[in-house]
C-alpha cells in the first residue's frame, strides 16, 4: 500500500510537470518533439498489452497506427465528420483490423505469429503506396484540419493540441494500469508465462489473446488519428515495418510488460536521434550501440534497472530493514 501510494504520487506529480511544460517557455521545437513522443507513449501501451503482458510480438502495429490515421483524415475530410466523432470511429475500424489479422494469425505460435503480422504491415503499406487516388500515394495528404473547437477551445493553437495529447496519453496509461491489474489482464500475464497451464484453469487462449490484439491494435489506431491532425500531413513512411521495428524497441528498452517502460522507451526513441544529430557522421552508429549496450546490460528494460538500483540504495542505507528487499525479486517489486 505504501509503495501505491508513493508511485501515486510520483505519477500525479509527473502529469503537473507535463501540463506545465507550455507554461515554462518551451521552445515550438520542443514542445512539438514532447507532442510526438506522448503519441508514441499511446502506441507503445498499445503494443505493450499484446506484447509485454501476452507475450507475443507484433509487427503490425505501425499498420493499424496508419489505418487509425488514414480512417480519420478520409472521414474529416472527405467525409465531412467532426474529429470529435472520427476519432472514435478510426479507433474502431482499427479495432476491426485487429480482429481481422488476430483471429487467424494468433492461432499460430512463436516467430509464425511475427512473420503474419510482418507480411500484414508490410501489405498495408503497400496499399498506402499503391493506392494513389486514396491515400495520395508517397505524396501523401496535406492540410489535414485540426480537431474542432470544443468548450471555445481552439486546437488549431499547438499548445491546446498539446494538452489534447496530454490528456489522452494519461488516459492510455491509466487504461492499461487498471487492464493489467484486472482478472483480464491476469489472464493475459498467464498466457504469457505458461499457455497450458492457462487452459488447464479454463483460460480461453484465442479468446483472450485476441482480445489483447485487438485492444492493441485500437490504441494505436487513437494514436494514429492523433498523429495525422496534430502533423497535418501524412504519408505512408511512417507507418512501415521500419516503425513497428522502433516501437517494438521502445518497450523492450524501457521494460516490457511494465507500465511506466514504454513512457520511457518512447521519449528516449524520439529524443536520442534528435540529440545525436550533432555527430552526424557518427549517428546511426552511436545510436545503434546504446541500443545494443541497453539490451545486453539491461536485458529486462532501463525501469527494471532502476529498480533493482533503488533496493540496492536501500539496502546500503538502511541494512536492517531492507535486507528482505534487497533479495526479493524485482517482478514482484513491479507488480506492487
Amino acid at each position: 500500500m505504501i509503495k501505491r501510494y508513493w508511485k501515486g504520487i510520483a505519477s500525479a506529480l509527473l502529469l503537473l510537470l507535463f501540463s506545465l511544460i507550455p507554461v515554462l517557455n518551451v521552445s515550438a521545437y520542443y514542445l512539438h518533439l514532447i507532442s510526438i513522443s506522448l503519441i508514441w507513449v499511446i502506441l507503445t501501451e498499445g503494443l505493450n498489452i499484446i506484447q509485454g503482458l501476452t507475450g507475443y510480438v507484433s509487427i503490425a502495429q505501425a499498420s493499424f497506427f496508419g489505418i487509425g490515421a488514414y480512417a480519420s483524415v478520409f472521414l474529416t475530410m472527405r467525409g465531412g465528420v467532426s474529429f470529435w466523432l472520427a476519432l472514435p470511429l478510426a479507433m474502431v475500424i482499427s479495432g476491426i483490423a485487429g480482429l481481422l489479422v488476430g483471429y487467424p494469425s494468433l492461432r499460430t505460435h512463436g516467430h509464425y505469429f511475427s512473420i503474419i503480422t510482418l507480411a500484414f504491415c508490410t501489405v498495408i503499406w503497400l496499399l498506402m503506396i499503391t493506392l494513389n487516388n486514396v491515400t495520395g500515394g508517397e505524396a501523401g495528404i496535406s492540410k489535414i484540419p485540426p480537431p474542432d473547437s470544443i468548450f471555445g477551445i481552439d486546437f488549431s493553437i499547438k499548445t491546446n493540441f498539446y494538452y489534447l495529447i496530454l490528456f489522452f496519453a494519461a488516459l492510455s496509461i491509466v487504461f492499461v494500469y487498471r487492464l493489467k491489474s484486472s482478472r483480464i489482464g491476469r489472464a493475459f500475464v498467464t498466457i504469457r508465462e505458461n499457455e497450458q497451464l492457462a487452459q488447464a484453469i479454463g483460460i480461453s487462449l484465442v479468446r483472450y489473446k485476441t482480445m489483447a490484439f485487438i485492444i492493441s491494435a485500437t490504441l494505436g489506431g487513437l494514436a494514429g488519428c492523433l498523429y495525422a491532425h496534430f502533423s497535418k500531413y501524412i504519408n505512408p513512411v511512417p507507418f512501415s515495418g521500419e516503425y513497428s521495428m522502433n516501437a517494438i524497441l521502445a518497450v523492450i528498452m524501457g521494460g516490457s510488460g511494465t507500465i511506466a517502460g514504454p513512457v520511457i522507451g518512447s521519449f528516449l526513441l524520439n529524443f536520442l536521434p534528435e540529440y545525436l544529430r550533432i555527430a552526424e557522421s557518427f549517428r546511426v552508429i552511436i545510436y545503434g550501440l546504446m541500443l545494443i549496450l541497453i539490451t545486453i546490460f539491461m536485458p529486462k528494460g532501463i525501469i527494471y534497472a532502476v529498480q533493482v538500483l533503488f533496493i540496492k540504495l536501500q539496502a546500503r542505507f538502511a541494512p536492517a530493514k531492507t535486507e528482505k528487499a534487497a533479495v526479493q525479486p524485482v517482478e514482484d517489486a513491479e507488480k506492487k
